[in-house]
């Protein structure tokens, strides 16, 4: 799978470099994320190329949004492990906690944690609301922004939604960062 490789990294070079290192780990979460979701849905998006620009390339663009110190971070619906996995593997210097409550999708992020050995990644099999942990940054994609925003976990929350500034990668799809008041 270097076809992945190589399009990953032509794709994101306009915005990033990635690391031979962090190319292999998405790339492992990608043949991890292709072998499951042929047993549970994990997601719609199965081409190669769409793949690379909605999945890995939206998430690595929010990765290096960040402030350039190290975060605690929750990803809010993790699902397959976006945005919070390429987030985590682009940003080893954050601690990153997936919210996923669905069993099966946190047992996959188990798997992706335990086999990509992501130290910085933790899964909280829990729904949003009943999280009690305080974070810099509250991060998520495919849910509600409405239901995001409702959520007091940080002071800084972004989303990757369907309106706003266009991203790169579709002519739909935007960043959203709200900054809260103290």
């Amino acid at each position: 799978m270097e076809d992945f490789r190589v399009l990953l990294a032509a794709e994101f070079a306009p915005f990033g470099s990635l690391s031979d290192s962090q190319l292999q780990s998405l790339q492992a979460h990608h043949e991890l994320l292709l072998r499951w979701n042929r047993r549970i849905n994990l997601t719609r998006v199965t081409s190669l190329l769409q793949s690379v620009r909605f999945h890995y390339c939206e998430s690595l663009y929010l990765a290096r949004s960040l402030p350039k110190q190290p975060l605690k971070i929750v990803d809010i619906g993790s699902g397959a492990g976006f945005p919070g996995i390429p987030v985590a593997v682009f940003r080893p210097d954050c601690a990153v906690d997936l919210v996923e409550s669905h069993q099966r999708k946190a047992v996959f992020l188990r798997e992706v944690v335990r086999q990509l050995e992501l130290p910085n990644v933790h899964i909280l099999t829990n729904r949003a609301e009943d999280v009690t942990s305080r974070y810099d940054w509250m991060i998520s994609r495919a849910v509600k922004a409405d239901a995001i925003l409702e959520l007091k976990l940080a002071p800084n929350v972004a989303v990757l939604g369907s309106m706003g500034d266009k991203l790169p990668w579709g002519e739909a799809r935007a960043l959203f960062h709200v900054e809260r008041s103290s």
